[in-house]
């Protein structure tokens, strides 16, 4: 095999494995629902070549996912100035949850995924971790430096809030539309902070 024969075939593979990942996010972008075999017809492959690339669903949308986000400090820029943390944890939970909705159907079949292949949880993107570290960064040099347990324990209860599960719980199961779900979860999550920062006073 000559190495022309042999960049041709890697430029190939490269160009099948952007053709899956772009199906991806075109299909993750319409909010219907995210399957292999749905996205290995819209990149005109068979779904065997589609496993051949992602062994998994969740490996895909990961990857699928990977600079859809923007990082925590891009995505917080609008309270940047703002040194109350309950405002900008409210401002990272309408965040992520406003950007779940729009993505819902990839978000859907990840939990999904790794539902049932739990040891594929490992390829979920912890995003809501990265914003709930940013929003509580003035809090870092109180609550954080005086009592660490306490500080851990809030980023827990707030992980628990901050997250699509929160956000598909009060939608499907207790029947709020998308605005009132997110108010509903913006509300928690502020609480939760206040207290927080009721405590350190």
């Amino acid at each position: 095999m000559t190495a022309q024969t042999g960049a041709g075939r890697t430029n190939q593979k490269q160009r099948t494995r952007t053709a899956i990942v772009t199906a991806a996010r075109e299909l993750m972008g319409t909010g219907t629902e995210v399957t292999m075999p749905a996205i290995a017809r819209a990149a005109l492959v068979s779904e065997a070549t589609a496993y051949r690339y992602f062994p998994d669903l969740p490996s895909l949308i990961s990857e699928a996912l990977a600079g859809v986000w923007p990082p925590p400090a891009e995505a917080l820029a609008p309270v940047a100035d703002s040194a109350d943390p309950v405002e900008r944890t409210a401002y990272a939970c309408e965040f992520l949850l406003r950007g779940i909705l729009a993505r819902q159907g990839s978000v859907r079949a990840m939990i999904a995924a790794t539902i049932t292949r739990p040891q594929t949880v490992t390829t979920r993107p912890g995003i809501r971790f990265g914003l709930i570290d940013h929003a509580l960064l003035p809090l870092e040099d109180t609550l954080g430096a005086t009592d660490p347990d306490a500080f851990t324990q809030l980023k827990r209860d707030l992980a628990v809030v901050v997250s699509a599960e929160a956000l598909f719980t009060l939608t499907d199961l207790c029947g709020l539309g998308p605005d009132e779900a997110v108010s509903s979860a913006v509300r928690t999550a502020s609480t939760l902070t206040e207290a927080a920062v009721r405590s350190t006073a």
